[in-house]
């Protein structure tokens, strides 16, 4: 009896081994994507033959022994080729220095970032149209296909008077990285005009963009390149081009998935929505809801119309809106009865919001005189680019400002520098303009929780990038990086294309 038991006793401990065991082998380990091995920090081996390949030849062999060092020369030569390009230099440089831990460990990315920077395709053509009067208007427009590494080409198409070489090539970069983060296979490219829209007749809108489209369709398609909306291109836009594009082709659709065309209203908020989405995972983080916070919203386009709605669901409190007529302010907030007003005038064509303060007794038309004077606890800048500098950024932390989440490409590489010095918080656009990409991804039934669900995912894994590359916290760093590695590796398996 006693030897029985001793060998059950044996058995149950053997068993219990070889399911703690097996428990243990099941449990999901991170892979890097810098090396392929698991943990976060894993041996590295590399060949010491690719540090001393010369990084450029043009004038004697350019080597680089750290990874700062790389992204020096890799910014240099972007100056060299585009120096009068100062917003594309500036993003290059902003994203080069993110990546300099990625050259110390792994050199070979340093010449991989070397092909990034060129776009593979840049278009330009001109648009003629005819105005109400019968006269022959010119405009410039752009399509710029900056990488196809991870799939087809997909990005934003932006109408305005600031919209120009320089303005695209610097949006098109950005997207590369903004579009890798979903984990889905979308490449990159950006489009547009210096078309304003804001003073046009509807009728003029259509004949533009038909123009326009008639042009564009001989490089973007399904499974081609497939424009979404942007800075002054909204659904009535889209609806124009993607009627002209379906004039002139039979396809105009990829198995079953739509082209220019889409009829789930959610598509259309899904860029607010995520920008909102984000600033709860970051607050989160922080131990803080978006419950009760006063938020500042620069801007008053469709982008920041849907963040507002979306930090009303939150319990947040919107303040303000703004535009080239100035700002309106709400000091006891703008709840969804006042939204409704603001985006009913702002659905007609060039409306200013000035006349809000008609059908408002408590709104403040431009008191004060800077919108960047009211107190608030976090701002959401929608508006045109670079809005927040250093000055902004500095008056902000002053007024007790908790952080600064972008809706669009609005804070400037100084502002992220002073806004990180003063301890507020920070959501890049890279991060927070994945919204249309995942709604792109995930179809026409993608549901408000499931692009929740995709953010939560996104920012745990650039919070987790940013944490092993020693960025801890540096959510522009992390994006960045982990945006890069995804096209790298792909690139990498691609060779020199």
């Amino acid at each position: 009896m006693l030897i029985q038991s001793l060998k059950n006793q044996k058995n149950a401990s053997r068993i219990a081994v070889k399911a703690f065991t097996s428990s243990a082998s099941d449990t999901p380990r991170v892979q890097s994507l810098v090396t392929h091995e698991e943990g976060v920090h894993q041996t590295m081996k590399i060949s010491k033959s690719w540090r001393n390949k010369p990084l450029f030849r043009r004038q004697g062999d350019v080597r680089f022994k750290t990874g700062l060092e790389a992204a020096k020369l890799l910014v240099g030569e972007a100056m060299r080729r585009d120096a009068h390009e100062e917003q594309f230099i500036s993003s290059v440089k902003s994203t080069m220095e993110c990546l300099s831990p990625i050259f110390d460990r792994n050199p070979s990315y340093a010449f991989i970032a070397k092909q990034l920077v060129e776009p593979e395709r840049y278009i330009q053509f001109r648009v003629a149209w005819i105005d109400d009067t019968g006269v022959v208007r010119m405009n410039r427009g752009f399509r710029i296909q900056f990488s196809s590494s991870l799939g087809p080409y997909e990005g934003a198409l932006h109408f305005g008077s600031h919209v120009n070489s320089d303005c695209v090539k610097a949006l098109g970069f950005d997207t590369v990285f903004s579009n890798a983060l979903t984990g889905y296979d979308l490449g990159a490219s950006v489009g547009g005009s210096d078309f304003n829209p804001l003073n046009k007749s509807e009728a003029e809108m259509q004949r533009f963009c038909q123009s326009y489209m008639t042009e564009l369709s001989k490089y973007v398609g399904p499974g081609i390149d497939s424009p979404w909306m942007g800075m002054g291109v909204g659904e009535k836009e889209m609806g124009y081009l993607f009627g002209q594009y379906k004039r002139i082709n039979l396809k105009n659709t990829s198995v079953g998935s739509p082209f220019l065309s889409f009829t789930n209203p959610a598509f259309f908020k899904a860029p607010g929505f995520a920008v909102v989405h984000f600033a709860n995972q970051l607050l989160k983080d922080r131990g803080e809801t978006l419950q009760g916070k006063r938020c500042l919203i620069i801007g008053s386009g469709r982008l920041a119309l849907s963040v507002a709605e979306k930090l009303l669901d939150y319990g947040a409190i919107p303040l303000t809106f703004s535009d080239t007529s100035g700002h309106v302010y709400e000091p006891d907030g703008i709840n969804k009865g006042r939204l409704k007003a603001i985006d009913k005038i702002k659905s007609e064509r060039g409306a200013l919001l000035g006349r809000y303060i008609i059908s408002s007794t408590s709104a403040q038309f431009n008191d004060p005189s800077s919108i960047l004077d009211i107190p608030c606890d976090l701002c959401f800048p929608c508006g045109t680019m670079n809005d927040i500098d250093e000055n902004a950024a500095n008056k902000l932390a002053d007024n007790g400002c908790l952080g600064v989440i972008e809706g669009g490409s609005c804070v400037t590489p100084g502002a992220r520098a002073l806004l990180r010095k003063r301890g507020l918080a920070y959501a890049p656009h890279t991060l927070t303009e994945t919204g249309p990409a995942i709604v792109h991804a995930l179809g026409e039934d993608t549901t408000d929780e499931m692009l929740q669900e995709e953010v939560s995912r996104i920012y745990n894994s650039v919070r987790t990038t940013a944490q092993e590359f020693n960025a801890r916290g540096d959510l522009f760093a992390g994006a960045n990086m982990y945006g890069f590695l995804r096209v790298a590796n792909a690139m990498m398996r691609h060779g020199a294309v």
